[in-house]
Protein backbone atom coordinates (compact mmCIF):
# COMPACT_ATOMS: atom_id res chain seq x y z
CA UNK A 1 0.00 0.00 0.00
CA UNK A 2 3.02 2.14 0.83
CA UNK A 3 4.16 1.85 -3.30
CA UNK A 4 0.43 2.78 -4.10
CA UNK A 5 0.03 5.69 -1.61
CA UNK A 6 3.54 6.95 -3.12
CA UNK A 7 2.08 6.51 -6.75
CA UNK A 8 -0.98 8.65 -6.10
CA UNK A 9 0.98 11.12 -3.63
CA UNK A 10 3.30 12.22 -7.15
CA UNK A 11 0.04 11.97 -9.30
CA UNK A 12 -1.83 15.02 -6.46
CA UNK A 13 1.89 16.97 -7.29
CA UNK A 14 2.24 16.69 -11.06
CA UNK A 15 1.33 20.25 -12.12
CA UNK A 16 1.92 19.52 -15.91
CA UNK A 17 -1.44 17.60 -15.88
CA UNK A 18 -3.07 20.68 -15.10
CA UNK A 19 -2.32 22.03 -19.01
CA UNK A 20 -4.86 19.61 -19.99
CA UNK A 21 -6.93 19.20 -17.00
CA UNK A 22 -7.80 22.81 -17.22
CA UNK A 23 -8.83 23.57 -20.33
CA UNK A 24 -10.76 20.27 -20.87
CA UNK A 25 -12.64 20.83 -17.45
CA UNK A 26 -13.83 24.48 -18.67
CA UNK A 27 -14.77 22.54 -21.69
CA UNK A 28 -17.31 19.82 -19.67
CA UNK A 29 -18.59 22.98 -17.48
CA UNK A 30 -19.84 24.61 -20.26
CA UNK A 31 -21.45 21.82 -21.56
CA UNK A 32 -23.31 21.00 -18.38
CA UNK A 33 -24.00 24.16 -17.75
CA UNK A 34 -28.01 24.21 -18.32
CA UNK A 35 -29.97 22.77 -15.44
CA UNK A 36 -31.38 20.04 -16.59
CA UNK A 37 -27.95 18.52 -17.64
CA UNK A 38 -26.12 19.21 -13.85
CA UNK A 39 -29.42 17.77 -12.14
CA UNK A 40 -29.77 14.74 -14.51
CA UNK A 41 -25.69 14.02 -14.50
CA UNK A 42 -25.12 15.52 -10.51
CA UNK A 43 -27.79 13.24 -8.90
CA UNK A 44 -30.08 15.89 -7.38
CA UNK A 45 -32.85 13.67 -7.81
CA UNK A 46 -31.85 10.29 -5.97
CA UNK A 47 -30.45 12.63 -3.21
CA UNK A 48 -26.79 11.65 -3.87
CA UNK A 49 -24.07 11.19 -6.83
CA UNK A 50 -24.87 9.02 -9.78
CA UNK A 51 -21.34 8.60 -10.68
CA UNK A 52 -20.11 5.99 -7.76
CA UNK A 53 -23.18 3.59 -8.01
CA UNK A 54 -23.27 4.04 -11.97
CA UNK A 55 -19.56 2.57 -11.92
CA UNK A 56 -20.50 -1.05 -10.77
CA UNK A 57 -21.86 -2.01 -13.68
CA UNK A 58 -19.17 -2.09 -15.65
CA UNK A 59 -17.05 -3.13 -13.61
CA UNK A 60 -19.25 -5.75 -12.32
CA UNK A 61 -20.09 -7.16 -16.00
CA UNK A 62 -16.64 -6.52 -17.29
CA UNK A 63 -15.04 -8.27 -14.56
CA UNK A 64 -17.57 -11.24 -14.53
CA UNK A 65 -16.66 -11.35 -18.56
CA UNK A 66 -12.94 -11.37 -17.59
CA UNK A 67 -13.34 -14.45 -15.08
CA UNK A 68 -15.72 -16.80 -17.49
CA UNK A 69 -13.10 -16.08 -20.45
CA UNK A 70 -10.82 -17.54 -17.87
CA UNK A 71 -12.31 -20.56 -16.15
CA UNK A 72 -15.75 -20.82 -17.86
CA UNK A 73 -14.98 -22.91 -21.12
CA UNK A 74 -16.57 -22.52 -24.61
CA UNK A 75 -20.01 -23.13 -23.05
CA UNK A 76 -19.53 -19.51 -21.32
CA UNK A 77 -18.23 -17.57 -24.36
CA UNK A 78 -21.96 -16.40 -25.27
CA UNK A 79 -22.31 -15.14 -21.73
CA UNK A 80 -18.74 -13.35 -21.58
CA UNK A 81 -19.78 -11.30 -24.96
CA UNK A 82 -23.16 -10.34 -23.17
CA UNK A 83 -21.33 -9.05 -20.41
CA UNK A 84 -18.65 -7.23 -22.23
CA UNK A 85 -21.41 -5.60 -24.53
CA UNK A 86 -23.37 -4.47 -21.75
CA UNK A 87 -20.27 -2.89 -19.68
CA UNK A 88 -19.95 -0.77 -23.09
CA UNK A 89 -23.30 0.36 -23.02
CA UNK A 90 -23.29 0.92 -19.12
CA UNK A 91 -19.86 3.06 -19.76
CA UNK A 92 -21.30 5.81 -21.44
CA UNK A 93 -23.71 7.45 -18.66
CA UNK A 94 -20.63 6.36 -16.55
CA UNK A 95 -18.30 8.35 -17.71
CA UNK A 96 -20.87 11.44 -18.37
CA UNK A 97 -21.38 11.64 -15.05
CA UNK A 98 -17.57 11.33 -13.76
CA UNK A 99 -16.61 13.92 -16.03
CA UNK A 100 -19.90 16.30 -14.87
CA UNK A 101 -17.93 15.45 -11.39
CA UNK A 102 -14.89 15.74 -11.77
CA UNK A 103 -14.98 19.35 -13.48
CA UNK A 104 -15.80 21.05 -10.44
CA UNK A 105 -12.47 19.69 -8.68
CA UNK A 106 -9.44 21.19 -9.04
CA UNK A 107 -5.70 20.89 -7.98
CA UNK A 108 -4.71 17.21 -6.78
CA UNK A 109 -8.00 16.03 -7.27
CA UNK A 110 -8.38 17.22 -10.56
CA UNK A 111 -5.11 15.23 -11.69
CA UNK A 112 -6.17 12.37 -9.86
CA UNK A 113 -9.48 12.59 -11.79
CA UNK A 114 -7.58 13.22 -14.88
CA UNK A 115 -5.47 9.66 -14.77
CA UNK A 116 -8.57 8.20 -13.38
CA UNK A 117 -10.52 8.82 -16.35
CA UNK A 118 -7.64 8.30 -18.68
CA UNK A 119 -7.23 4.79 -17.00
CA UNK A 120 -10.83 4.28 -17.11
CA UNK A 121 -11.44 5.36 -20.96
CA UNK A 122 -8.55 2.94 -21.98
CA UNK A 123 -10.24 0.42 -20.07
CA UNK A 124 -13.32 1.01 -22.39
CA UNK A 125 -11.36 0.78 -25.70
CA UNK A 126 -9.69 -2.53 -25.04
CA UNK A 127 -12.90 -4.34 -24.05
CA UNK A 128 -14.55 -2.37 -26.97
CA UNK A 129 -11.56 -3.82 -29.27
CA UNK A 130 -12.26 -7.74 -27.49
CA UNK A 131 -15.51 -7.80 -28.45
CA UNK A 132 -15.03 -6.76 -32.12
CA UNK A 133 -11.94 -9.62 -32.10
CA UNK A 134 -14.67 -11.71 -30.80
CA UNK A 135 -17.36 -11.13 -32.98
CA UNK A 136 -14.46 -11.46 -35.86
CA UNK A 137 -13.90 -15.05 -34.63
CA UNK A 138 -10.65 -14.14 -33.27
CA UNK A 139 -11.58 -15.11 -29.47
CA UNK A 140 -7.99 -15.64 -27.85
CA UNK A 141 -7.18 -12.07 -28.92
CA UNK A 142 -9.92 -10.84 -27.52
CA UNK A 143 -9.67 -13.01 -23.95
CA UNK A 144 -6.15 -11.25 -24.02
CA UNK A 145 -7.70 -7.71 -25.03
CA UNK A 146 -10.10 -7.84 -22.26
CA UNK A 147 -7.70 -9.23 -19.46
CA UNK A 148 -5.50 -6.24 -20.23
CA UNK A 149 -8.50 -3.96 -20.12
CA UNK A 150 -8.86 -5.65 -16.62
CA UNK A 151 -5.63 -3.93 -15.49
CA UNK A 152 -6.39 -0.78 -16.95
CA UNK A 153 -10.08 -1.10 -14.69
CA UNK A 154 -8.42 -2.18 -11.80
CA UNK A 155 -5.84 1.07 -11.82
CA UNK A 156 -9.22 3.56 -12.43
CA UNK A 157 -10.93 2.52 -9.94
CA UNK A 158 -8.16 2.45 -7.30
CA UNK A 159 -7.87 6.07 -8.41
CA UNK A 160 -11.34 6.63 -7.99
CA UNK A 161 -11.39 5.09 -4.63
CA UNK A 162 -8.65 7.57 -3.44
CA UNK A 163 -10.90 10.68 -5.20
CA UNK A 164 -13.82 9.46 -2.99
CA UNK A 165 -12.51 8.23 0.35
CA UNK A 166 -8.89 10.33 0.19
CA UNK A 167 -10.15 13.29 -1.20
CA UNK A 168 -13.53 13.91 -0.20
CA UNK A 169 -14.42 14.23 -3.95
CA UNK A 170 -18.25 14.87 -4.28
CA UNK A 171 -19.00 13.58 0.07
CA UNK A 172 -22.06 15.54 1.34
CA UNK A 173 -19.56 18.33 3.24
CA UNK A 174 -22.39 19.27 5.76
CA UNK A 175 -22.95 15.28 7.11
CA UNK A 176 -21.16 16.00 10.14
CA UNK A 177 -21.86 19.66 10.72
CA UNK A 178 -25.25 19.58 13.28
CA UNK A 179 -26.47 22.48 15.18
CA UNK A 180 -28.07 23.53 18.18
CA UNK A 181 -31.59 20.78 19.11
CA UNK A 182 -32.57 23.49 21.65
CA UNK A 183 -33.66 27.03 20.89
CA UNK A 184 -30.50 28.88 20.51
CA UNK A 185 -29.70 32.83 20.47
CA UNK A 186 -28.25 33.92 16.75
CA UNK A 187 -28.50 37.70 16.76
CA UNK A 188 -30.55 40.60 17.06
CA UNK A 189 -33.35 41.06 14.30
CA UNK A 190 -32.69 44.68 13.84
CA UNK A 191 -29.40 43.25 12.44
CA UNK A 192 -31.17 42.01 9.52
CA UNK A 193 -32.19 43.77 6.83
CA UNK A 194 -34.40 42.61 3.91
CA UNK A 195 -33.13 39.95 1.63
CA UNK A 196 -30.03 39.81 3.52
CA UNK A 197 -27.67 37.11 4.14
CA UNK A 198 -26.37 37.02 7.34
CA UNK A 199 -23.33 33.63 8.73
CA UNK A 200 -23.94 33.59 12.57
CA UNK A 201 -22.64 31.24 14.90
CA UNK A 202 -24.80 28.62 15.92
CA UNK A 203 -23.80 26.11 18.93
CA UNK A 204 -21.10 24.31 16.53
CA UNK A 205 -21.79 24.81 13.22
CA UNK A 206 -22.54 28.48 11.29
CA UNK A 207 -25.61 29.09 9.99
CA UNK A 208 -27.16 31.31 7.00
CA UNK A 209 -30.06 33.86 8.19
CA UNK A 210 -31.72 35.60 4.99
CA UNK A 211 -35.18 37.65 5.86
CA UNK A 212 -37.55 37.26 3.49
CA UNK A 213 -40.55 39.56 4.74
CA UNK A 214 -41.90 38.70 7.76
CA UNK A 215 -39.85 35.05 7.64
CA UNK A 216 -36.46 34.29 8.32
CA UNK A 217 -34.62 31.10 6.72
CA UNK A 218 -31.83 29.19 8.30
CA UNK A 219 -29.74 26.88 6.43
CA UNK A 220 -25.85 25.41 7.13
CA UNK A 221 -23.90 27.98 5.65
CA UNK A 222 -20.98 25.52 4.13
CA UNK A 223 -22.74 24.06 0.62
CA UNK A 224 -22.86 20.55 0.75
CA UNK A 225 -21.19 20.11 -2.47
CA UNK A 226 -17.54 20.86 -1.88
CA UNK A 227 -17.88 23.28 0.88
CA UNK A 228 -18.86 26.67 -0.80
CA UNK A 229 -19.30 29.93 1.37
CA UNK A 230 -23.11 30.34 0.97
CA UNK A 231 -23.04 33.66 2.52
CA UNK A 232 -21.04 35.22 -0.24
CA UNK A 233 -23.84 33.59 -2.64
CA UNK A 234 -26.91 35.59 -4.70
CA UNK A 235 -30.53 35.51 -2.85
CA UNK A 236 -33.39 35.29 -5.51
CA UNK A 237 -36.46 34.15 -5.99
CA UNK A 238 -36.75 32.67 -2.59
CA UNK A 239 -32.99 30.78 -3.15
CA UNK A 240 -29.46 31.02 -2.94
CA UNK A 241 -27.09 30.20 -5.10
CA UNK A 242 -23.48 29.15 -3.67
CA UNK A 243 -20.77 31.15 -5.56
CA UNK A 244 -18.27 28.39 -6.11
CA UNK A 245 -20.61 25.85 -8.56
CA UNK A 246 -23.48 27.40 -8.87
CA UNK A 247 -25.64 25.05 -6.82
CA UNK A 248 -29.04 26.76 -6.21
CA UNK A 249 -30.67 25.63 -3.00
CA UNK A 250 -34.46 26.87 -1.89
CA UNK A 251 -34.03 28.76 1.24
CA UNK A 252 -37.39 27.45 2.59
CA UNK A 253 -36.27 24.23 2.80
CA UNK A 254 -32.54 23.59 1.92
CA UNK A 255 -33.58 21.33 -1.36
CA UNK A 256 -31.76 21.27 -3.95
CA UNK A 257 -33.00 23.82 -7.20
CA UNK A 258 -29.98 23.15 -9.27
CA UNK A 259 -27.01 21.07 -9.00
CA UNK A 260 -24.04 19.99 -9.12
CA UNK A 261 -24.93 19.74 -5.64
CA UNK A 262 -27.33 16.28 -4.81
CA UNK A 263 -27.14 16.72 -1.24
CA UNK A 264 -29.68 19.46 0.38
CA UNK A 265 -28.83 22.07 2.75
CA UNK A 266 -29.50 21.34 6.61
CA UNK A 267 -32.24 24.11 7.54
CA UNK A 268 -33.33 24.94 10.41
CA UNK A 269 -36.31 26.18 12.27
CA UNK A 270 -36.54 30.20 13.46
CA UNK A 271 -37.96 32.29 15.43
CA UNK A 272 -38.13 36.13 17.29
CA UNK A 273 -38.12 36.08 21.09
CA UNK A 274 -37.85 39.91 22.74
CA UNK A 275 -35.98 41.18 19.68
CA UNK A 276 -33.48 38.18 19.37
CA UNK A 277 -33.82 35.55 15.92
CA UNK A 278 -33.27 31.96 17.46
CA UNK A 279 -32.92 29.02 15.61
CA UNK A 280 -32.94 24.68 16.17
CA UNK A 281 -32.93 22.31 14.01
CA UNK A 282 -36.15 21.12 12.75
CA UNK A 283 -37.14 18.03 14.75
Amino acid sequence: MGVLNDLTGRLERWEALDALARPLAAGVGRAVRPRPVRNLLGGSAVGHPLHPPLTDVPIGAWSMATLLDLAGGPAAEPAADLLIATGLAAAVPTAATGLHDWSDTQGAASRVGLVHAAANSTALGLYAASLLARRRGHRGTGKALALAGLGALSGGGFLGGHLSFAQGVNVNRTAWRRGPAEWTDVLAEAELGEGEARRVPAGRVSVLLVREGARIHALDSVCSHLGGPLERGGIADGCVECPWHGSVFRLADGGVVRGPASYPQPSYETRVQDGRIQLRARP
